[in-house]
């Protein structure tokens, strides 16, 4: 593969340590503080205009007034929104359908499969269908359960591979795709909020362990994923449901291309949450050193490669900065996996939070010169054998402890 088509396949997976340059256009348009000073003044106003107009809108309709000009006028926005929502459910059952086809085993040379395996669809908290995926050991007492939760644009059906490994140690796995991805609900790589992908998580975890009483639970989660599992973790009622979990590449220290992007995202991300900028994402940076894995990856019509989200990116910025500012009351036991030449997420940043971490049971291991989907390096099988590896041993030690 040469280099002009890795450049066509390397789009960020997950949350980059700049945040893709969403406000590249503004950067460069706003030549002086003076006009850097009009510019957000008249973003001001016109968001100001804009709650004023809505407001407007909702005034109760005086009984002298015609109800059917009223009517008129906002029948063709009715009508916008309805085709929009159309468009998304259709989107969002196309891809649903696609994540039902994917086969997710391998059989033997005799026809039988390496695991069970199968596909359902779990509520979220804000009543959205969630596409979920489960393997199970055919044979063998299971050891512990590992609950994944994937990266920004991906879905769960990348990790088969993963969990067949699992499998093979008697450890059974769940997956589940966020609002928005895979073959779940929502508009194609737009995440309202974090913070419901985060009670989703719980709620499912809760769930797993509804259905599987006695058995330990594992949360994992990769880059933007990570952030979200450490954010999980550091609720009590969610902890005390797990024996520990597994980060790979956390987005834990994203920072905006430019400072005018943390400035204006909160105000952009209300105004116009679902917009995008075209040119976001028009030169990619690794994440694999494998080229099978990366031109797997982006021909996937499950992953999202299309540009960044205002609200994403904002929620992106959100979290990370929240968990920043908590790395000291962290206390689930945790193993974090970070490649050193990552350049999606900062390496730098898992080695602070396993400085910092309150946890008394916590690992890291940093792999020299591995980029950033860890687990779709030349090396995934050992990297993913380390994971169960550091589940047995955290198993162990809780024995040990009784």
């Amino acid at each position: 593969m040469d280099a002009v088509q890795m450049e066509e396949l390397t789009l960020t997976s997950g949350a980059s340590g700049r945040i893709i340059p969403l406000f590249k256009n503004i950067k460069t348009s706003f030549l002086s503080y003076q006009a850097l000073r009009r510019s957000l003044i008249f973003i001001h106003s016109l968001f100001l205009s804009l709650l004023l107009l809505l407001r407007r809108r909702r005034l109760p309709q005086s009984p002298q007034s015609p109800t059917s000009s009223t009517a008129s006028l906002e029948k063709p926005s009715t009508l916008r929104r309805r085709s929009v929502w159309k468009r998304e459910e259709e989107d969002s059952l196309r891809r649903r359908a696609l994540a039902e086809g994917l086969e997710m085993v391998e059989e033997t040379s005799d026809g039988t499969s390496l695991c069970r395996w199968s596909t359902s669809l779990f509520v979220g908290v804000r009543r959205n269908a969630l596409f979920c995926r489960s393997w199970f050991p055919v044979s063998g007492e299971m050891k512990g359960i590992l609950i994944i939760i994937h990266g920004l644009n991906e879905h769960s059906g990348r990790y088969a591979q993963f969990a067949r490994q699992l499998t093979s140690c008697n450890f059974g796995v769940y997956a589940m795709d966020w609002i928005g991805h895979g073959g779940s609900d929502g508009l194609h790589g737009y995440v309202p909020s974090l913070d419901h992908v985060v009670a989703d998580t719980g709620a499912f975890l809760e769930k797993i362990k509804s259905d599987n009483p006695g058995t330990p639970c594992f949360l994992f989660g990769h880059s933007t994923g990570g952030a979200v599992v450490l954010k999980a973790a550091s609720y009590p009622h969610i902890e005390e449901m797990l024996e520990g979990i597994v980060l790979t590449s956390p987005a834990l220290r994203v920072k905006p291309a430019h400072p005018i992007v943390g400035a204006v995202a909160p105000l952009f991300s209300i105004v116009v949450p679902k917009f995008q900028f075209k040119g976001a994402n028009k030169r990619g940076i690794p994440v694999s050193r494998d080229p099978a894995a990366l031109l797997a990856k982006y021909s996937d019509p499950l992953v999202y490669t299309g540009p960044i989200r205002v609200r994403t990116g904002h929620e992106i910025l959100r979290i990370s900065s929240y968990l920043m500012r908590n790395f000291k009351s962290v206390t689930v036991p945790f193993f974090v996996l970070h490649g050193t030449a990552d350049r999606v997420t900062d390496p730098l940043a898992s080695q602070d939070l396993y400085n910092v971490a309150s946890s008394t049971f916590k690992d890291i291991k940093l792999y020299d010169g591995f980029l950033h989907d860890l687990l779709f390096e030349p090396e995934r099988e050992e990297i993913a054998q380390d994971i169960i590896d550091w589940m047995e041993k955290r198993l162990s030690a809780g024995l040990n402890l009784e």
